[in-house]
């Protein structure tokens, strides 16, 4: 009979005692790719969303916590729309927008809608307490150059625009913007009238999908929203485009100094703390992975030394028949590698599932499997079961046949 039949007869026929030691190695492999999937698309999430931002300053009650950038308008807390005017009064060196917005809930055909509140770039204009003062073109209160970004901003004036730069150019007190996901819901295209408030709307776009919370948006005129809703004269959050140099300068002490009142957020520190969480993620995983890989080696070799002591008559007669000491050594080094290889698959898929269900609940984030993660399994899986069967399978092949029969 051959090495292979041999080594799937015995996990055949003996499956219970490798249970416990595949569960274990299945567990230790399923943690790994599940914490470093969700930290890799989690990263991946925060680079896309950096790069499509337009706007790396928050503005917002002082009890507010951030937690996530695009969901800053959803805390229910309020502030005087008056901020605004004293942020753009104040002509703050590096501030080129200033984009106010109020969130409020509303019913559209029966169906549940947040509805932000935005103001369009020629209100701005329209202020003649603003005029002049250079308003989202250029740094207010600076003729210094600034970084790249904010000029390709401006070059698309367009409704869809808000989708990346977050500002638009006009927007009527009756016109709305429809995010991807409630367009598809409401089955509304661009020039279709929807009833918000007991008023009729127009919708003007349909914003591109992006991935984010936007996309189950609509966006109207600021004011429209303050006066239909009842809020009043109030924002949610101001988001502010500010130079780079100046958003990692003083312009945070600046805002500050000028709004006590409020809690000013760059965009910088909640990434700086989302990357620290996906790092101690990322380490968590590693340390439970190494953990249940011990208690797995523990275990393999307590199982493989009960196998060696059970069956020394079969394996004396073995080598009563001409076996090898290298075959009997491969027999138990099979049964390990066929543990891991196994352990590793179940545990890169498990792994891969529970990635895929966490991360959109969790997180938001849209997991995929990862093939260099089901390597690393593999690898590691089955090097800790072949290094946990070593000594006991070289115990096997040290048994002299004519001793293991006179035991008997």
């Amino acid at each position: 009979m051959k090495l292979r039949h041999l080594i799937l007869k015995e996990v055949w026929q003996r499956p219970t005692p490798m249970l416990t030691s595949l569960i274990a190695v299945t567990l230790g492999v399923m943690a790994l790719v599940a914490i470093q999937n969700i930290t890799i698309y989690s990263e991946d999430r925060i680079n896309s969303d950096m790069e499509s931002l337009g706007a790396n300053v928050l503005v917002m009650p002082p009890e507010v916590t951030l937690q996530d950038y695009y969901a800053a308008d959803l805390h229910g807390r309020t502030m005087p729309e008056e901020y605004v005017t004293r942020l753009a009064l104040a002509q703050l060196p590096g501030v080129q927008n200033l984009a106010p917005k109020l969130c409020v809930e509303t019913t559209v055909n029966s169906r549940e809608v947040t509805l932000t509140g935005i103001l369009p770039k020629n209100e701005f204009q329209k202020k003649s307490a603003w005029q002049g003062l250079g308003m989202l073109t250029n740094a207010v209160g600076s003729d210094r150059g600034c970084c790249a970004t904010p000029a390709t901003l401006d070059a698309d004036n367009s409704p869809e625009s808000l989708a990346h730069t977050r500002t638009i150019q006009e927007l009527g007190e009756r016109e709305l913007i429809l995010g991807s996901d409630v367009a598809a819901q409401l089955n509304a295209k661009v020039g279709k009238k929807l009833t918000l408030f007991d008023e009729k709307f127009n919708v003007i776009a349909v914003l591109p999908a992006t991935g984010t919370i936007d996309d189950s948006r609509m966006f109207a005129h600021l004011h429209s929203v303050q006066d239909l809703s009842g809020a009043g004269p109030v924002v949610n959050v101001i988001e502010i485009m500010a130079c780079c140099d100046d958003a990692a300068g003083d312009l945070i002490s600046d805002l500050s100094a000028e709004l006590p009142e409020t809690r000013v957020i760059t965009i910088a520190q909640v990434v700086e703390t989302q990357v620290a969480v996906n790092g101690l993620m990322s380490r968590l995983s590693w340390v439970f992975f190494a953990i249940l890989l011990l208690v797995a080696a523990a275990s393999i070799a307590s199982v493989m030394y009960a196998n060696v002591t059970e069956r020394r008559k079969e394996i004396g007669t073995l080598m009563a028949l001409g076996a090898t000491r290298g075959f009997v050594t491969s027999l138990f080094l099979g049964k390990a590698l066929l543990l891991g290889i196994m352990g590793g698959i179940g545990g890169f898929i498990a792994g891969t599932i529970l990635a895929i269900v966490l991360g959109p609940s969790l997180l938001g984030i849209q997991v995929s499997p990862i093939p260099q993660l089901f390597l690393i399994g593999i690898l590691s899986a089955t090097a800790v079961a072949l290094a946990a069967s070593y000594l006991p399978a070289r115990r096997a092949a040290g048994l002299d046949p004519c001793l293991v029969f006179n035991d008997a």
